[in-house]
């Protein structure tokens, strides 16, 4: 959402290039073309959800790191994001630090 951007773009954008994909489907498509240092995947989109899009992803990437972000905090949630191939997951609303640290962890 237009929300999750801004927020996102505003925590980060001093440290990172931002590439924002509006649906699933665009997601896979820009993973395939920009090749992106780390995917912060936001578990319901349009066209395609986030679990769907990042399973995709994994067939032809499986190293770049996954993040599953969704206001879902169930357990439950939680391993169907890593069984779907996302790396780490993170409960809206994203806490600053941990966003920053989870990402200094994974992409170095």
């Amino acid at each position: 959402t237009d929300s999750n951007y801004l927020l996102i773009s505003l925590l980060l954008r001093r440290d990172y290039e931002i590439i924002r994909a509006c649906d699933g489907e665009e997601a896979v498509r820009l993973c395939a073309e920009r090749r992106p240092d780390a995917v912060l995947m936001d578990v319901r989109m349009p066209v395609m959800d986030g679990l769907e899009a990042t399973r995709r992803i994994r067939r032809t990437d499986g190293q770049v790191p996954i993040v599953a972000v969704t206001a879902f905090a169930y357990e439950q949630d939680r391993q169907r994001a890593l069984e779907a191939g996302c790396s780490d997951y993170l409960s809206k609303p994203v806490s600053a630090t941990r966003l920053r640290e989870l990402l200094r962890t994974l992409v170095g």
